[in-house]
This record gives structure tokens, C-alpha cells and sequence, in this order.
């Protein structure tokens, strides 16, 4: 069942860990993986989704100049596996805090096919103005 949807707002601990809302966790039994995101923030897909992505950035840098193949190759060298422990709780390498400016609280989006990680502020200039796009109806 794929459709995350929702926010929440939780704290890293003091070991870099994050606490996945009990809502996302069934989705997750099997692990999941951490990626870098457009906007700033990180994904967290599940194996299925994850193993689509790859295989959609591989075929763009096979097919696609330079730019796709580094684009390609910053993804993949910077996703990681994750697994999430019996209260939901999930380590985030030190690299994938820093790309998303993770620190101290973090909100948690469903996003569809994935689930966002990010840093409150960022958020809030990235995405909430996009509410008066969405009640006008114009995306332009």
C-alpha cells in the first residue's frame, strides 16, 4: 500500500536517529534506503521503490550526457540502506544529515511514493508558498 501521506515532526536523538511515525512502518518491515532529494530534502523509499528509482537514474545516465551520469553517480554515492529497530527508529549517516541540514527536529512528509525528510525552516520557504499555488488552481 503505497501512499504516504501526512506530516509529522519528531527529534533526532543523540545517536543521529530519527523516529519513523507508526503510520509509514508497515511499509518499511523489509528496510528502506535514504537518498538526497530535489529541494534540499532526503527520501526515504521502501526496496521496491528504492530499486525503481535506481534503475530509472541508470537508465537516464546511459542515455544521457555527462550532467545525467553525475547526477547518477552523487544519488547512488550518497543513498544508503537503512533498518529500523522494534520502536521504528532509523539511523542517518552523517552525510545524508548534512545534504538535508538535518538537525534537532525534522518533519516528516508523506510524499506519495516516498516519504521526505526535512529540515523545518527549509521547508517552510521551499514548499509553503505552494499553497496559494494549489487554491488558485494555477501551477504557472
Amino acid at each position: 500500500m503505497l501512499g504516504f501521506v501526512g506530516q509529522f515532526q519528531h527529534t533526532l536523538d543523540a545517536k543521529g536517529r530519527l523516529i519513523l511515525p507508526a503510520k509509514f512502518r508497515v511499509e518499511f518491515e523489509r528496510g528502506g534506503h535514504l537518498s538526497p532529494n530535489t529541494e534540499g530534502c532526503v527520501a526515504l523509499w521502501t526496496p521496491g521503490e528504492f530499486a525503481r528509482q535506481a534503475d530509472e537514474r541508470l537508465a537516464q545516465s546511459r542515455t544521457g550526457g555527462p550532467l545525467e551520469r553525475q547526477q547518477a553517480r552523487y544519488w547512488a554515492a550518497n543513498s544508503s540502506d537503512v533498518e529500523f529497530d522494534k520502536q521504528g527508529r532509523f539511523a542517518l549517516p552523517n552525510a545524508i544529515r548534512d545534504y538535508g541540514q538535518l538537525v534537532g527536529d525534522v518533519l516528516i512528509v508523506g510524499a506519495l511514493d516516498h516519504v521526505e525528510l526535512w529540515n523545518p525552516s527549509i521547508y517552510a520557504s521551499q514548499v509553503n508558498p505552494a499553497e496559494g499555488i494549489f487554491k488558485s488552481g494555477n501551477a504557472e
